[in-house]
């Protein structure tokens, strides 16, 4: 690992701290050296909050240190446009810095290439592309949602070794370890809307809620009904906050959901029940990256016949069940070719179980 790749990796280990809390924001880190020793560091803080390269050089100045003529290692290209904040490329040159070495030109239209290209011109030199993969892995749902208006859809699924969720009666808790579910309350906590269907709700009335991760703020829940028929002193609803997706006007209901906090939308497809791609648009709308899916069989089927899964996170215990319930409630196939193709991006063990990600694209 070439000296540039260690310093990078720091900034991507700092990012990581910003991960659950900088949303709709990308997680950045950044490591600014001098002489060969590092005198700041930041990465970004909750929306309004500084961005990366400005906690970093704050860091330097608190420590004494002045960042004239340092390399500064960002794990982004620096904005370099006005939102909650100011630019950060007219911050860095402001403070005189030599050099920027980015991980990743960002996607989003608002810079893609004018951060540098600001840089540049003020004399300062550029790089990018170190360790590119590993920044793109991070902010995998920003940069999908910059480049496609919709967030990363990751679906989640607990299962035993011969694929079945739950035994014929329902019964489902626990399957996995409590490494595992743990695990899984992480995943819940990077993601900016947590979905799951009415069947869910009315089977299991879970909370949906990130409970093994601290978090300032909990994702958005959301919730698909077509029927809306979910019941206004369901769980879920506890807080207020929800996004209900349905496919019927119920003025009567709307009302008793919106008094409870929940927001209703009426997206029907031709067949009466809620557009899932038109859910996931909608939410890339509402600036969400990340969308964590816990569902029952027959929406995470249709999500998946529909196009509108990236990525599957798997948990299979070591444990047969037999005759039960599945992951995915899709019809038999006639032949192969109409399997649905994925690549195994990670398989990891957790606990006493194992965690696959595997993804379709």
């Amino acid at each position: 690992m070439t000296q540039a790749e260690m310093l990078m990796s720091q900034a991507l280990r700092l990012a990581e701290k910003g991960l659950f809390s900088c949303a709709p924001n990308p997680a950045v880190g950044c490591v600014i050296v001098k002489d060969g020793q590092v005198i700041g560091e930041g990465f970004t803080q909750p929306p309004g909050g500084n961005h990366a390269e400005i906690q970093a050089m704050a860091d330097a100045a608190a420590k004494g240190h002045d960042v004239r003529g340092a390399t500064v290692y960002v794990t982004l290209e620096p904005c370099s446009h006005f939102g909650r904040t100011p630019p950060c490329a007219d911050a860095l040159v402001r403070a005189g810095v030599a050099k920027v070495v980015a991980a990743m030109i960002d996607p989003n239209p608002l810079v893609a290439g004018q951060g540098m290209a600001r840089l540049q011109a003020a004399g300062i030199a550029v790089e990018s592309g170190v360790l590119e993969g590993p920044a793109r892995e991070l902010n995998i749902g920003f940069f999908t949602r910059m480049q496609s208006g919709k967030p990363w859809v990751r679906l989640k699924v607990a299962a035993s070794l011969d694929g079945k969720t739950a035994l014929h009666n329902g019964l489902s808790q626990w399957i996995t370890s409590q490494a595992a579910r743990d695990d899984g309350h992480m995943w819940r906590a990077r993601a900016g809307a947590i979905l799951t269907g009415i069947g869910t709700i009315k089977e299991d009335n879970p909370q949906l809620t990130v409970r093994a991760v601290q978090l300032a703020r909990q994702p958005l829940r959301v919730i698909v009904d077509s029927k809306l028929s979910i019941s206004p002193d369901a769980k879920i609803l506890v807080g207020g906050g929800n996004l209900i997706f349905s496919a019927v006007v119920d003025a009567e209901k709307q009302a008793q959901l919106e008094q409870k906090g929940a927001e209703v939308v009426v997206l029907p497809n031709s067949s009466g029940k809620v557009d899932l791609p038109q859910v996931i648009l909608e939410l890339g709308k509402r600036q969400i990256n990340e969308l964590h899916v816990e569902a029952g069989s027959k929406l995470n089927a249709s999500l998946i016949r529909e196009g509108c899964v990236d990525e599957l996170l798997v948990y299979l215990a070591p444990a047969i069940l037999g005759d039960g319930r599945g992951m995915f409630d899709l019809p038999a196939l006639t032949t192969l070719q109409d399997k649905f193709s994925l690549k195994f991006h990670e398989i990891k063990q957790v606990g006493e179980d194992l965690r696959i990600l595997a993804r379709f694209h």
